[in-house]
Parts: C-alpha cells; structure tokens; sequence
C-alpha cells in the first residue's frame, strides 16, 4: 500500500518514529505537524483510541480492511485479541523480511515482496501478506541476490539495532530467515497498546 503522505509528518502525528531516517526528524520536533501542533489539545476517548489504531497500522503499513480482516481473525481465535492481532500481524511476510534486516523499512520490504524476490519454503511468494507458519524458511531468489538492495543486507546494512527478534533464525549471508515459533506480544517491537485497539473495534 503507498503512502503517499511524508514520513516524517506522518509519524509526528503519529507520536512514534516510523523509520529510523525519521528519527532525527521526531526527536527535534517531536509534536504533531501544522501551527497548531504545539498547543495542548484536550483529546477524547474517541480520538486515543483512533491514535492507536492508526499506529499499528501504519507500523506494519497496512490498510483498514486489512486490519480490521485481521481483528475478526483475532476476535475469533483464542487467548487475548490484542495480543493474538499483533501475533498475526508479526508473521506477514513483509513484517518478517524487515524484522529480519533483509530491508531497511517497512515499505522496501513490501515492495520487495511484492516484486517476487523471496521464496518460502523454495516457493517464490509474492503477497506481502502471506502469513508464515512455525518452521518456514524465507530466502532470496537466486536471480534477486546481486541486487544492490540485498548485497547492502547480506553486509548487515539493514540489520535491526539490538539483537535479532528471539522468534527468527537469520544468516544475512545466506539472506535467509526461519519463523521459528509464533512471537510472543512482549518480544514484538511495536509501539502500541493493542487493548485500545481491541476497544477501538469493538465499541
């Protein structure tokens, strides 16, 4: 999905840092875009509840129907819903690709993704949001790894600033990633109170 509007704007609204380029950015300004953005405005329960939501779903740069797909999923499931979503958000492709330092951001891996240069489990994959199961390996095509984008990866280019997500196997000199189990909420890094999510539908 593009997203047309700026980054850095976007995630001023958003109060949290969308790509590590947008960092630098938030934290010398870090209240919402426009003249109005450093005046104290009185927000509704409404309004946090929609804030959160939006931030979950531009941190995995999905649609709403794709996020409201994935909380029926969730609602339906058992365990708490927040933490079931984030689960299922946690094993689309894309989410994998860049968790596993195979992109820099969100969005280059849903455009790598969608460009047909991974395969999972040997079979080229080309939906950003094909969930992964426990146990399945995400590779490189063969064509696709003299690509500048994945030569900069196989170097650690776009390896994530602390250690690996505990749920992923990952050789970026093999530009290769295993789903090893589904991630726990606690072991997920997104900034998000998924229960005002969860209330947020569900009103």
């Amino acid at each position: 999905m593009n997203q047309a509007r700026p980054k850095v704007r976007l995630s001023r609204a958003l109060g949290i840092p969308l790509t590590r380029k947008c960092t630098k950015y938030f934290e010398r300004r870090p209240y919402p875009p426009g003249v109005h953005g450093r005046s104290r405005r009185k927000t509704s329960d409404y309004q946090v509840r929609l804030l959160e939501k939006q931030r979950l779903r531009h941190q995995y740069n999905i649609s709403e129907t794709q996020l409201r797909r994935a909380f029926d999923e969730a609602a339906r499931s058992t365990g708490k819903t927040g933490e079931q979503l984030v689960n299922l958000l946690e094993r689309r492709l894309d989410a994998v690709v860049h968790r596993a330092g195979l992109a820099r951001t969100i969005y280059q891996a849903r455009q790598l993704v969608a460009h047909g240069h991974f395969t999972v489990d040997g079979v080229k994959v080309d939906r950003p949001s094909y969930r992964l199961r426990p146990d399945q390996v995400v590779t490189v095509r063969e064509r696709s790894r003299t690509k500048p984008p994945f030569q900069v990866a196989a170097a650690g280019g776009y390896a994530p600033d602390g250690p690996t997500a505990p749920y992923l196997s990952v050789s970026l000199s093999d530009l290769t990633a295993t789903l090893l189990r589904e991630p726990a909420r606690r072991e997920v890094p997104v900034i998000c109170d998924e229960q005002l999510v969860v209330e947020f539908y569900s009103r």
